[in-house]
């Protein structure tokens, strides 16, 4: 098993909602790319617990930064032998064991994987809701995505941090995948105050910074029998005239023998500046073969200014 671990960090916007004018109905098109195939593995190497690296912060400790990730003190501690837990320095790095196994073998090579774009949109009552979007550059299928979302102030200094796991179990290669997390209040005490009669004004962006960091990928094997070739076809996206939401519609077909008892589609909505603004998954009733697609038409809507295009991810399992 390949274990994709990264470093990978994209600071971000944060912005309040704004209108755009509405868009055409229109059918998508899928993408073409040329991806970069991973480099062959020198061995073989067992599973491990998935590792990153935490870049230690102003007011950090071991057992906050522990309890953040969910791991036990001892095991953060076994992973830094050479670190001092009651003296640490700002721009330390850690090793964060992504379970409480106490790291023992060596994990697999690490390999980059691109955060294209992090983005946060306030609500009225001063909650965020925060996107990043992640692309697979590799040849192979990438399975079971996590990335960690933290907002940070003027001073680098973490105000909150959620983890968030993608949507779909598998990222196909050349493809991009959204993440989300929502930070509820009292994150607004970070807004600007609009004027009085006014709209709601952009966030002052040196005040508070997304940053997302991709924790974990697994290369899927060829030849694993745990998904099925799906596509998705005559797919067509309808805006609503005030861009808030987007009717979507579509088939999905099994391009090969077989039965889907799960089938999931992954839609994902962008603005006129291509930022996601909004993401939501659905889920088939019915089961899928090849001499019968499986039809779907949802609403998909904004969490920011208004929906300009939305692209379409599907996976299907027996």
């Amino acid at each position: 098993m390949f274990v994709i671990s990264t470093l990978t960090a994209c600071a971000g916007k944060i912005e309040a909602v704004t209108d755009h004018a509405p868009a055409l109905p229109y059918q998508t098109v899928p993408p073409s790319e040329t991806p970069t195939i991973i480099p062959p593995l020198t061995g073989i190497n067992l599973p491990t617990p998935t590792t990153f690296t935490y870049t230690v912060l102003e007011g950090d400790t071991m057992n906050g930064i522990a309890q953040r990730y969910g791991i036990k003190p001892e095991a953060l501690l076994a992973a830094n032998p050479g670190v001092q837990p009651t003296a640490l320095s700002v721009g330390t790095k850690l090793i964060i064991p992504t379970g409480n196994e106490i790291p023992g073998e060596p994990t697999p090579t690490p390999a980059p994987l691109s955060v294209k774009q992090a983005h946060c949109w306030s609500e009225t009552d001063g909650g965020l809701w925060c996107f990043a979007l992640v692309k697979n550059e590799f040849a192979e299928t990438l399975e079971n995505l996590s990335a960690q979302f933290t907002l940070l102030d003027a001073n680098t200094q973490e105000l909150a941090s959620q983890a968030s796991f993608a949507l779909l179990n598998t990222l196909p290669p050349g493809q991009s995948m959204p993440f989300a997390v929502h930070f509820p209040p009292p994150v607004q005490a970070n807004l600007t105050e609009p004027r009085a009669g006014t709209a709601p004004t952009l966030l002052q962006e040196t005040w508070t910074t997304p940053r997302v960091q991709v924790l974990s990928a697994i290369r899927l094997l060829p030849g694993d029998t745990r998904y099925l070739p799906v596509i998705t076809e005559n797919t067509l996206v309808t805006v609503q005239a005030s861009g808030r939401s987007a009717h979507v519609t579509g088939r999905v077909i099994l391009t090969s023998a077989g039965t889907a008892n799960t089938v999931w589609v992954l839609a994902t909505a962008f603005d006129a500046a291509e930022n996601v603004v909004g993401i939501r998954r659905w889920e088939s009733s019915s089961e899928l073969t090849p001499d019968a697609p499986v039809s779907f038409d949802f609403l998909v809507h904004s969490m920011g200014p208004g929906i300009a295009r939305v692209d379409f991810l599907v996976e299907a399992r027996p």
